[in-house]
């Protein structure tokens, strides 16, 4: 999956260590970096 440059990402949201939830839309406005990587101990 590659998006078009200039898109915008769909909402979404997280939950993050601790139990916090998180949504794109709390970073309206702010620069937001998405990094992915496989589950650790994977080929992936």
């Amino acid at each position: 999956m590659r998006p078009e440059k200039g898109t915008r990402a769909p909402e979404f949201r997280l939950e993050a260590a601790g139990g916090k939830t998180f949504s794109l839309s709390d970073f309206r406005g702010k620069w937001v970096v998405l990094f992915f990587y496989p589950k650790d101990g994977t080929k992936g």
